[in-house]
């Protein structure tokens, strides 16, 4: 009886679509569950930022040849006064990367030099080589008299640079000199390290990042590859603990931005630890009152940034800091599942994390299009 019933019911809705002259649903696949929200709340879908801001995590690859004015466009649109080029060397050789440099700086200069700035980089192919830490400290001063801002450090560092002796740790002793020259240089450090923790977990139906790893296998790792994820981000803190008199701008906030516990003992401890919002604002907006609470307590070391240059997604981040805004999406469904909360963050403090505070931080941008 209970087979007859199915039948029917099968039967019936197969007879339904017939007579709509349309076909059966197909199964939908998980990855394609994508629901709209019957909820009913007050939007604020911003365009703009409510003050003009300074990206410190962009990326762009082509300013030794391009036509910036439609760049320059972009940012207005969006209320961008400065972006910083954290790729000012681009990739190649030290030769390649000094003409990409010298390069993008004249063409940003030439366009809008009060609105675009460089950061340096540095290149690990030859660390073993004699000489090599002598030498990339002079090419980090001669890049910092042309007009570098500070100094970019990738996750290639601890992840796959490698010697004679295996892989190049994040604290190798090899760029002690370096990081004390930025200090001495008045320059902050920039640097990623590592990757989300989930990254390294296994991909089970408790990870909560599986999608992304399922649409970008390439992103996952074992839980030993290169090292433990904790390793990597123990060797980092090394670097902040043996160089006090250095600034350091810790990327994606250190990758603690779902752990603000961990995060604010972190920052505790390391006074010359700064962070930047790059790419997590998703984390941010999961748990706005805590996010609001951290921010409130560390407001003159917490930077804007993005990371990819894409102009439509800042919206989130305008909307996850100044609005209190409910369950809203985010602009990539992969990096999220779930929803996010404005922490409609008070005035003085958008105004320092927007612009206030890379401008105290990052030597030699212009102040003057930033209100006080």
């Amino acid at each position: 009886m209970k087979y007859l019933s199915c039948l029917a019911i099968l039967l019936l809705t197969g007879l339904t679509a017939y007579g709509q002259n349309q076909k059966p649903a197909e199964p939908l696949g998980f990855e394609e569950y994508d629901p709209v929200s019957t909820l009913k709340v007050p939007e604020h879908k911003l365009t703009q930022s409510k003050y003009p801001f300074i990206d410190v995590h962009n990326h762009q690859w082509n300013m030794d040849e391009a036509n910036l004015n439609p760049l320059i466009a972009q940012m207005d649109s969006l209320n961008m006064g400065i972006m910083i080029n954290l790729s000012g060397r681009g990739w190649g050789s030290v030769e390649q990367g000094t003409k990409f440099f010298d390069q993008s700086l004249a063409n940003a200069r030439k366009t809008a030099p009060k609105r675009l700035a460089l950061f340096t980089n540095l290149n690990f192919e030859d660390i073993g080589r004699k000489g090599w830490t002598e030498e990339a400290v002079q090419l980090l001063e001669q890049d910092v008299k042309k007009g570098a801002k500070g100094l970019k450090i990738y996750k290639n560092l601890g992840l796959d640079k490698m010697d004679e002796s295996g892989r190049v740790r994040v604290d190798d002793p090899r760029l002690d000199a370096i990081w004390d020259k930025c200090g001495e240089l008045g320059i902050p450090v920039l640097i990623h390290t590592a990757d989300p923790k989930s990254f390294w977990d296994p991909m089970d139906r408790y990870n909560e990042r599986w999608l992304e790893l399922k649409l970008h296998a390439g992103r996952r790792r074992s839980a030993n590859n290169p090292v433990p994820w904790e390793t990597l981000l123990a060797e980092q803190h090394n670097v902040f603990r043996k160089h006090p008199k250095t600034t350091f701008i810790a990327a994606h906030m250190g990758w603690f931005p779902n752990d603000l516990n961990k995060l604010d003992s972190l920052m505790t401890v390391f006074p010359n630890m700064n962070v930047e919002i790059g790419a997590v604002i998703a984390e941010l907006g999961r748990q706005p009152r805590a996010s609001r609470k951290f921010f409130e307590k560390y407001q003159d070391r917490i930077l804007f940034g993005k990371d990819s240059w894409v102009p439509s997604e800042y919206a989130t981040y305008f909307r996850v800091l100044e609005t209190d805004d409910e369950y809203f999406p985010y602009h990539k469904k992969y990096h999220a599942f779930w929803r996010m909360y404005g922490m409609a963050l008070p005035d003085e403090i958008l105004k320092k994390v927007y612009y206030k505070n890379a401008l105290r931080i990052i030597p030699g941008l212009d102040k003057s299009q930033f209100p006080n």
